[in-house]
C-alpha cells in the first residue's frame, strides 16, 4: 500500500494554510496544561488505586496481541467502525463548500477500506487521560477507544508495563515497516515498536528573537549570558532537566541520580545568578511574543506556527543547540480489550504512505514520521500559489519538521520513572528549583 494512488485526496488541497491557528502544544498550554504537568504520583492519587504492579513484557501465547490473536481479528474483518482518539487541532481539516469541515487524509481511509472512523479529539493532557481510562483498564472492561494517542513518558510506561496496551502484529503495519523514520523505531520507550507506532514528534530547543539577540544561537551557552539577564525563559517541567543532562553530555534515559544532580546544580547556578525571568509552563510563548523573554526553552511545533501564520513574529528563531535537544513523540497504541483492533492497525498504518503523511504535515508542521512525505510537501508547493506556497515551502525545507542526520544525532529521549521512589526522587530534586 505504499505507492501514491489516493485520487480521492485534492493534493493541492487550499484549505485555508494561511488562517492563523493553534498548534497541538498550545492547545495544551492554553489550557492551563504543559508537558509533564501531571506526575505519574497524581495520577495515581486521583485514582486511589495502587503504584506496585509486575511488569508486563509482552502477550500470552495465544493471548490477547499475540499472532494467534492477531489471526483470529484478520479473520473476522476490520469490523464496521474505528473509534479513533487524539488531541485538538492535530488533523488535517479543510472546508467541503458547504460550511462543513472535513478531514481529507481520514475521508479517505474511508473511501477506499469501507470502514468508517468515528473521530474524537478528547485528549487535552497525557495524565488526565489516563485517569478517565485507567478504572475501565484495571476492571478489564473496554475504554471506549480503538486507537489513543500517548506522549512517551510517564503514563505510556505504566500503559505498556501493566499490560494495558495491546503488543501490535507488524506483519500488518506495511507501510511503516517500509516508510517510518528510523528515529522513531526502536524507540527506548517502547523497543521494537511493540506497542506504538508514531503520530507526530516534536522537538524542545532554544528559540530566540532577533530584535533582541543579535546572534545565532547554536550553544546553551547562551543562556548563560549576562547580556540577556532578566530576558532569559526556562520551562518548569521535566523538559529542563533531561535536556540540561544533554547538555552536560549526560544521556537521559540511562541517567542516574548522581546525574541528576549536576543538573541539578547547573539550574541552580543559572537561577541564582539572576539571569532567569521565570521558569514556564503554558505561558512563555506569550511572554516571548510580548518581548519578556529574549531567548527561552521553546518547542518547535510553537515556533514554527508562529513564523508561518503570524507575520508580526518573523523574528523569531528555534534551532536545537549543538549539545542537543529532546525530542518527544505523540504515539498510537491500542488499548486492551479495544473492540475493533484490526481496524485501528489499519487506521494507524495507513498514515505511513508518503502522500497521507505528506498532507497531514502539511496541516500541522510537526516533525513527520515519514521522511519521504518530504518530497510530496516541495511537491504540493511547486503546485501551490500565493501564501499557500510560501507555508508549503517554508515546511518542506523545514529540518524541524524532516530532520537531517546532524540534527536526528543530536536529538534526545527522556528519562523514564518505572516506580514512584524514583519519580518522587527525581522531583524532590527538581522540583524546588522551578516551582515556587
Amino acid at each position: 500500500m505504499t505507492e501514491q494512488r489516493h485520487s480521492n485526496v485534492d493534493p493541492s488541497w487550499l484549505r485555508g494554510l494561511t488562517s492563523p491557528r493553534m498548534s497541538r502544544r498550545s492547545v495544551l498550554k492554553s489550557m492551563g496544561v504543559g508537558a509533564g504537568a501531571l506526575s505519574l504520583s497524581a495520577i495515581l492519587a486521583a485514582c486511589g488505586t495502587p503504584e506496585a504492579e509486575a511488569p508486563v513484557t509482552g502477550a500470552q501465547p495465544g493471548g490477547e496481541g499475540s499472532p494467534e490473536w492477531w489471526a483470529e481479528r484478520v479473520a473476522e474483518g476490520p469490523g464496521e467502525n474505528v473509534n479513533f482518539t487524539n488531541w485538538p487541532q492535530y488533523i488535517d481539516l479543510k472546508g467541503d463548500g458547504e460550511g462543513n469541515r472535513v478531514r481529507p487524509t481520514l475521508d479517505a481511509f474511508i473511501e477506499e477500506t469501507g470502514i468508517n472512523v468515528t473521530y474524537r479529539a478528547d485528549i487535552n493532557d497525557n495524565a488526565g487521560f489516563y485517569a478517565s481510562i485507567r478504572p475501565a483498564l484495571e476492571a478489564g472492561e473496554p475504554t471506549g477507544h480503538d486507537i489513543i494517542v500517548i506522549t512517551n513518558g510517564t503514563e505510556l510506561t505504566e500503559l505498556r508495563q501493566r499490560g494495558f496496551l495491546i503488543e501490535l502484529d507488524h506483519s500488518l503495519t506495511p507501510n511503516f515497516n517500509a516508510n517510518a523514520d528510523p528515529s522513531i523505531v526502536d524507540p527506548a520507550f517502547d523497543p521494537d515498536n511493540q506497542y506504538t507506532m508514531s503520530w507526530q514528534s516534536g522537538m524542545t530547543g532554544i528559540a530566540w528573537n532577533t530584535d533582541f539577540v543579535d546572534e545565532e544561537v547554536t550553544s546553551f551557552e547562551s543562556l548563560l549570558d549576562d547580556r540577556y539577564a532578566g530576558h532569559i525563559g526556562m520551562f518548569a517541567n521535566d523538559d529542563t532537566p533531561n535536556l540540561v543532562m544533554a547538555w552536560l553530555g549526560i544521556e537521559p534515559t540511562t541517567s542516574t541520580p548522581e546525574d541528576w544532580q549536576k543538573a541539578a546544580d547547573w539550574m541552580v547556578e543559572q537561577r541564582d545568578s539572576g539571569l532567569v525571568r521565570a521558569y514556564y509552563t503554558q505561558d512563555f510563548l506569550r511572554a516571548f511574543q510580548e518581548g519578556d523573554l529574549w531567548i527561552t526553552m521553546a518547542w518547535s511545533g510553537d515556533i514554527i506556527n508562529q513564523q508561518l501564520y503570524n507575520p508580526q513574529y518573523a523574528s523569531f528563531r528555534f534551532d536545537v543547540p549543538q549539545e542537543g535537544g529532546m525530542l518527544w513523540t505523540d504515539n498510537c497504541c491500542i488499548p486492551t480489550l479495544a473492540e475493533n483492533p484490526y481496524g485501528a492497525i489499519q487506521v494507524m498504518d495507513w498514515y505511513y504512505q508518503p502522500d497521507i503523511a505528506a498532507l497531514l504535515t502539511e496541516w500541522n508542521a510537526y516533525v513527520s514520521p515519514v521522511p519521504a512525505g518530504g518530497e510530496l510537501v516541495q511537491q504540493h508547493a511547486d503546485e501551490a500559489s500565493g501564501g499557500t506556497k510560501t507555508i508549503l515551502q517554508t515546511i518542506a525545507g523545514s529540518p524541524y519538521v524532516f530532520p537531517d542526520a546532524d540534527l536526528s544525532s543530536r536529538l534526545y529521549s527522556y528519562r523514564e520513572f518505572t516506580t514512584g521512589e524514583e519519580l518522587e526522587q527525581w522531583n524532590d530534586l527538581f522540583r524546588p528549583i522551578y516551582v515556587s
